[in-house]
């Protein structure tokens, strides 16, 4: 299993450390959840932060984009080396801009991700799955981290995977939002690849054994 540690649950007043932490453990990735105040309802970090970590991190850089017109911040994504750029499909007024968008990163030499809000059918990815390389199911609502996990995300990977198989796509799956404990091990179950965990890891009493451990699914 892919771990992917959501800084936003990472102690901003000891960043340095948080890093290092990181750069010491099992994770192969690190999650930067991009927020504007405006897709969704808060503002998180951007690229001046995005740019200090990258140059420290010996990890995958995960970017996460809540935002509105994330097509405007592919080359500056790009230049802080990100190997994952993820957009919210709800942004985009229609397939064909998500679609330009997809092409316009996979240009800067990244990754592309699409991003399923829960309430977002996932039968949505049947128009562009074979277009990327990962989908990110929210299992909470976008904005806010500790929320409670939503049950259904389980079947919504298991449905994702399904799409996937009978499309003949590479597409990998990662979950993001409210992982812990509890639920990791069915979500891995039902296909996820990557698995994204914020409060679970930062706040437990031992971040990397609880890395380690989730690697191990």
């Amino acid at each position: 299993m892919i771990v992917s540690p959501s800084l936003l649950s990472a102690d901003f007043l000891h960043l340095d450390r948080e890093i290092e932490m990181i750069n010491r453990s099992d994770a192969q990735w690190l999650h930067f959840d991009v927020m504007d105040g405006h897709f969704v309802p808060n503002i998180s970090y951007g690229f001046p932060i995005m740019q200090a970590v990258s140059g420290v991190l010996r990890k995958k850089l995960d970017v996460h984009f809540m935002i509105s017109n994330p097509e405007n911040y592919i080359k500056q994504t790009a230049a802080v080396g990100a190997m994952m750029m993820n957009v919210h499909y709800e942004v985009f007024n229609n397939i064909y801009s998500l679609k330009q968008c997809i092409q316009d990163i996979h240009a800067e030499g990244m990754k592309a991700g699409v991003t399923l809000n829960p309430d977002t059918p996932v039968s949505v990815l049947s128009f562009i799955i074979n277009e990327i390389d990962m989908v990110l199911i929210m299992g909470v609502f976008p904005g806010f981290g500790g929320q409670k996990f939503i049950p259904a995300t389980i079947d919504r990977v298991r449905e994702s995977k399904e799409i996937i198989k009978t499309h003949g796509a590479s597409a990998l799956i990662e979950v993001d939002g409210g992982v812990n404990g509890s639920n990791a091990k069915a979500l891995a179950d039902a296909g996820a690849d990557i698995l994204v965990s914020g409060n679970y890891i930062f706040k437990s009493p031992n971040p990397e054994v609880t890395i380690t451990e989730l690697c191990n699914l």
